[in-house]
């Protein structure tokens, strides 16, 4: 979604803004749930259901962008990258119905299920980033 052939530079500059983001409050609530799995303390948990809350307010914004791009006709690497985030972004809000359980409820599921948020938004990142960089 880098190209501007064709795009309105303010979507590109928008999505370019905020792509990276979700990403960054995911896997802090990763973390937190990795913390929460070895010391037990439930703010670990109620800090990690925030995260993931605001990560998936602010994954609307390039979702949709890149939804309008994906009629335009991106490239194959586009369509994988949206549909992988699409489905980690699914997984997260299941993961913030996990998170909104009682804190001990949340282990084991909340941890795996933050993990394969994580793992999903980094390969659909990285194809990205291969395909921009032979392209």
């Amino acid at each position: 979604m880098t190209r501007t052939s064709g795009r309105s530079a303010f979507a590109v500059a928008l999505y370019t803004l905020f792509e990276p983001v979700p990403l960054g409050f995911f896997v802090a609530a990763w973390i937190f749930d990795i913390i929460y799995l070895n010391s037990f303390v439930v703010e670990w948990t109620h800090a990690a259901s925030w995260l993931i809350a605001i990560g998936l307010v602010i994954a609307i914004i390039p979702r949709l962008i890149a939804l309008i791009a994906l009629f335009r006709g991106p490239d194959r690497a586009e369509k994988v990258h949206f549909w992988l985030t699409l489905l980690a972004i699914v997984l997260a809000i299941l993961n913030a119905f996990v998170h909104s359980r009682d804190a001990y409820a949340v282990v084991p599921s909340g941890v795996i299920l933050s993990t394969i948020v994580v793992v999903l938004m980094l390969i659909a990142n990285v194809q990205l980033a291969l395909r921009q960089r032979t392209a």
